[in-house]
């Protein structure tokens, strides 16, 4: 069980430098495929979840009521929700929901970081890129035989 003391400086870089990198993972990608959502923005999303995980925990806040992380999780998915309708809604157009869903899972992989769970933090971009990449690749192949 977690008690969700404050970490040592060192253990919270490497949180945020984990959350960026795999955020850029994903938007690198998005970047290749030039789709809306790019590098900066799933770097940004990974970043910011991982900090509002951190920072009730480095606070004493996550100790002192184990229930503000639970608010605070979903506080943060409700606002990459107005990112990701913002990647949709293109020039009255709704475009980019692979996108959209590319930057949530940059949020998930930010807050499961923030919570010391970067094992499933890297399992959960590497199924991400490989439903992206690989999946996009299947795609046209079945496309091209029809």
């Amino acid at each position: 069980m977690n008690d969700f003391a404050p970490l040592s400086w060192l253990d919270m870089l490497g949180r945020l430098a984990l959350a960026v990198a795999l955020g850029a993972s994903i938007g690198m990608e998005r970047e290749l495929s030039e789709k809306a959502a790019g590098l900066r923005t799933n770097m940004l999303v990974a970043l910011g979840s991982t900090l509002f995980i951190l920072v009730p925990i480095q606070s004493g806040l996550a100790q002192q009521e184990p229930s503000a992380l639970g608010r605070i999780i979903q506080g943060a998915i409700t606002g990459v929700g107005f990112i990701g309708a913002g990647a949709i809604l293109q020039k009255n157009r709704i475009r980019g929901l692979t996108s959209a869903a590319a930057v949530w899972i940059s949020a998930s992989l930010g807050i499961g970081i923030g919570l010391g769970q970067w094992k499933l933090a890297m399992t959960g971009a590497g199924l991400a890129l490989v439903i992206l990449r690989l999946m996009k690749l299947l795609e046209q192949k079945i496309t091209q035989n029809l």
